[in-house]
């Protein structure tokens, strides 16, 4: 079982800067009644993450109600891309809640109508429709029956396969984590789907042949006919170690797909909307998807996702027959359109690409200067995962990295608990409105966490 953080308060140094400040115990002693009643009336999942009680956010920092303030490299989970609590996007949700329609099933709304044109106005002109649901699982298994729906039409039962990826996070749903390649989050699943076929991710650090050979040698392997594929679902970047896949590789992965009738979807659901210093993530590979699922960074804050595809794939189901309960809510739908429009208007993508060369510039140098604790820094922009191993070995370090983002939140730089393979990459993913002074204190600090540790 994964570790929790100890509720026991510590006294550890006083941190005053203008982004960080630490006065008080961490966890803050005043702060148990609130943690243990959580913890009484939660199941025990809930109790992996630093016990930083969030009272309140301002841009790149997060609060409690004691006085202590982090730089948040976490953005909840790679959620607050426009910046916790940001003006436009609160005044929104305030102007529609006083409107008093906070809720419309499917039923036309107007937020929702605004926000389905600027996802189709945003994405590539091939993209012609967009379908809201609420989160990024369940735009996963959205894009799964899609796949697999336009599979049967074009070829009958003998098309039904999806190929996936080892390492894969699409969620926790049923589908989404059967296409996911984590084998924990699969124990408990009896039957897996036969017809999902998972093939080895070409990260370059833990699958070091990065040929597309590889891909068809795989499927080879598991005697998999390329005609019966209906389609292949990857992350733009790996969740996990914020891996990307090689150009040329997904390029012919587009081209493979093209040439045996197969859908190509992304899950773009932590890279989009600037993330890694493009709109969307999948722009870096130069190629067209067929289906991209969103959500997570959509709005900054609310519960809102989107499936975004071609005219002929998402029209596949008739009048109520792919709904949702809260498909388009408008509080929701009303705050995505706010923050996609504050991350256009307001540079955020821009921002995103120079702050993003900033920490991977720091982040490498880290990597050099504590090798061979750190065998790889992977990511674009304002995601990063940096991968902890043990004794100059690809064998991950957890406990190490689990040390890091303790420390790092004793003394003010806030992530969540490390993912990945072994539970050993500290993930940093801030706000797109994060400064380079922030960028850079945030960079000290975890230069000096990882000296202190090694």
């Amino acid at each position: 079982m994964a570790k929790t953080f100890s509720m026991t308060p510590k006294s550890v140094p006083t941190v005053d800067t203008h982004n960080r400040k630490i006065k008080t115990k961490i966890p803050v002693p005043e702060s148990l009644p609130i943690l243990e009643s959580l913890r009484k009336n939660e199941p025990i999942s809930m109790t992996g993450q630093p016990l930083v009680f969030w009272d309140h956010g301002e841009g790149a920092c997060v609060f409690d109600k004691w006085g202590n303030q982090w730089i948040d490299w976490s953005s909840g989970v790679l959620i607050t891309n426009a910046g916790h609590n940001h003006p436009k996007i609160r005044r929104t949700i305030i102007e529609q809640a006083e409107k008093g329609l906070l809720t419309s099933y499917c039923f036309p709304n107007e937020p929702r109508a605004k926000l389905v044109e600027l996802l189709v106005e945003i994405t590539p002109q091939s993209l012609d429709k967009a379908f809201i649901l609420t989160t990024g699982s369940e735009t996963v298994e959205c894009s799964l029956k899609l796949m697999r729906t336009y599979g049967l039409q074009q070829g009958g039962k003998a098309k039904i396969t999806i190929v996936s990826f080892e390492r894969a996070f699409h969620g926790r749903t049923l589908g989404a984590q059967m296409l996911g390649g984590i084998p924990k989050l699969k124990e408990w699943i009896v039957n897996l789907d036969p017809d999902i076929v998972q093939v080895p991710f070409p990260d370059g650090f833990r699958t070091t042949d990065t040929s597309f050979s590889l891909f068809e040698k795989k499927l080879a392997e598991q005697d998999c006919d390329p005609e019966s594929v209906a389609g292949v679902i990857l992350d733009t970047y790996q969740g996990g170690g914020a891996s990307f896949a090689p150009v040329d590789y997904i390029t012919q992965l587009r081209e493979w797909c093209d040439h045996n009738g197969a859908l190509l979807s992304f899950d773009d659901v932590q890279a989009g909307f600037g993330r890694t210093g493009t709109m969307f993530g999948f722009e870096h590979y130069g190629v067209l998807p067929d289906l991209i699922c969103l959500g997570k960074g959509i709005s900054s804050c609310l519960p809102v996702s989107a499936v975004v595809g071609r005219n002929e794939v998402m029209n596949l189901y008739g009048p109520n027959e792919m709904t949702s309960t809260h498909t388009g809510n408008p509080l929701c739908a009303a705050a995505a359109v706010a923050n996609i429009r504050a991350i256009i208007d307001e540079g955020l993508v821009e921002n995103a690409a120079k702050m993003g060369k900033l920490l991977h510039d720091g982040l490498n140098v880290h990597k050099n200067k504590y090798d061979p604790a750190i065998g790889a820094v992977h990511g674009m922009g304002l995601v990063a995962g940096v991968h902890i191993i043990r004794n100059g070995s690809k064998e991950p370090d957890g406990d190490l990295a689990w040390e890091i983002v303790n420390s790092c939140c004793e003394k003010g730089l806030l992530m969540f608990a490390p993912v990945g393979f072994g539970g050993a990459t500290v993930k940093i993913n801030p706000p797109l409105v994060i400064s380079e002074e922030q960028v850079k204190e945030g960079l000290a600090v975890l230069d000096e966490t990882i000296q202190e540790k090694l």
